[in-house]
C-alpha cells in the first residue's frame, strides 16, 4: 500500500511538473509576445495614419518594433496564427517567385480600389500584405516611388492597418480559446503530453526556419551564392532577424528543459555560442556570403544552430517523452 501511494504522489507530482511547464510558457513568454505584437502593430497603423511616407522617420521606427514582436513569435506557427492563414497575411515569406514586387506593381499602377476600406483590402493576393510587402514600399528604390503618392499612401496605410487588425485576431484568439484548450487537454490536445508536442514543435520549426532559411536562403552553394535572397535585405534586418529568433528559441528552449539542469545548460551553451557568433559577424544584410573567408563564419553559425537542433532532437525530445513531429516546413 505504501508504495501504491509514493507511486501515486510521485504521478501527481510529474503532472503537477509538466502544467508548471506548460503555464509558465504560456504567461511569461506567448501571451506576452502576442500582446506586444497586437500593441506595436496598433503603433505602426497609427504612424501610418500620421505620416505614410517612406522616409518617415515615425512610420519607419514603428514598422521595425512591429517586425521584431512578429519574428520573436514567428516560430508559433499553430492555432491563432494558422487560423485563415494569419501567418502569411503577416509574413508572406519566402517570395521564391517575385510575387510580391509584382503584385504591389499591379495595385500601384492600376491604383486599386481595393484599399479603400478593409473589407476589400482582405481580398486581395496575401502577397500584398503583411510585413515583407510593406518593406517594399518603405524600402525598395523602385516600389516606393512608383506611381502617384496619395495612391501609395492609401496602400502603406491599408497594409499597416490588416498587420494591425491581423495581430489583433491572434490575440484575441489565444486570450478567449486558445490558452485554456493548452491549459486543460481534452478537446483540441487530449493529454498533456501533446501540447509538449506543439510546443517543441515550435522550437523545432523556429530552429529550421533560422538555419535552412534564414541563413541557409543566401548561403545557397558555395558556386553559387544567394546574398539578394536574404530575408528582409532592403530594411538591413536580415541578420537582426537570426538574432531574434535565437532569442526567442533559447527562452523556449530552455522552459521546456524544466528542472533538467544538465539539459538546460546545454542548450544554453549551444544558444551562446550561437548567438556570440551572430553578433560578430558585423554582417547586416549576408553580402559576405561571395566572400570565402565571411561565408566560412556564416556556414559556422548555421552549424552551431544545427548543433542546437541535435540537442533537442536526441535530448530534449527523449526527455519529455515527445518527437518533433510534422510542420510547416515538411514537403517544401
Amino acid at each position: 500500500m505504501r508504495s501504491l501511494t509514493l507511486a501515486f504522489v510521485l504521478s501527481l507530482s510529474a503532472f503537477a511538473a509538466q502544467a508548471d511547464l506548460v503555464d509558465d510558457i504560456l504567461d511569461q513568454q506567448i501571451l506576452p509576445t502576442m500582446s506586444a505584437l497586437a500593441g506595436h502593430s496598433q503603433a505602426l497603423s497609427q504612424a501610418a495614419a500620421q505620416d505614410c511616407k517612406s522616409d518617415s522617420a515615425e512610420l519607419q521606427q514603428a514598422y521595425a518594433d512591429a517586425f521584431d514582436a512578429w519574428i520573436t513569435v514567428s516560430h508559433l506557427r499553430f492555432g491563432p496564427t494558422e487560423t485563415d492563414n494569419r501567418a502569411f497575411a503577416l509574413a508572406f515569406w519566402p517570395d521564391s517567385r517575385g510575387k510580391i514586387p509584382k503584385a504591389l506593381s499591379a495595385m500601384i499602377q492600376n491604383e486599386d480600389p481595393a484599399v479603400k476600406t478593409p473589407s476589400d483590402f482582405a481580398t486581395t493576393s496575401i502577397a500584398v500584405h503583411g510585413f515583407y510587402a510593406l518593406e517594399f514600399l518603405l524600402y525598395d528604390t523602385e516600389l516606393s516611388t512608383l506611381g502617384k503618392e496619395a495612391y501609395r499612401c492609401q496602400l502603406v496605410r491599408a497594409i499597416a492597418d490588416d498587420i494591425s487588425d491581423t495581430s489583433h485576431l491572434i490575440l484575441k484568439d489565444w486570450q478567449q480559446n486558445y490558452v485554456a484548450q493548452m491549459r486543460t487537454p481534452g478537446d483540441r490536445y487530449q493529454t498533456r503530453s501533446e501540447v509538449k508536442q506543439e510546443l517543441f514543435k515550435a522550437l523545432n520549426t523556429g530552429l529550421q526556419v533560422t538555419s535552412d532559411m534564414r541563413l541557409g536562403r543566401p548561403l545557397g552553394t558555395f558556386d553559387h551564392p544567394r546574398p539578394n535572397r536574404a530575408e528582409a535585405r532592403r530594411s538591413g534586418r536580415s541578420l537582426h532577424h537570426v538574432e531574434l529568433s535565437l532569442q526567442s528559441l533559447e527562452n523556449l528552449a530552455i522552459a521546456l528543459a524544466g528542472d533538467n539542469l544538465a539539459l538546460a545548460a546545454d542548450l544554453q551553451a549551444g544558444f551562446s555560442k550561437a548567438r556570440i557568433s551572430a553578433a560578430r559577424l558585423a554582417d547586416p544584410v549576408f553580402s559576405g556570403v561571395s566572400d570565402p573567408s565571411s561565408r566560412f563564419r556564416i556556414e559556422a553559425l548555421q552549424q552551431q544552430i544545427n548543433d542546437i537542433r541535435s540537442i533537442a532532437d536526441v535530448d530534449l525530445g527523449p526527455a519529455l517523452g515527445v518527437t518533433p513531429g510534422f510542420n510547416s516546413l515538411d514537403g517544401d
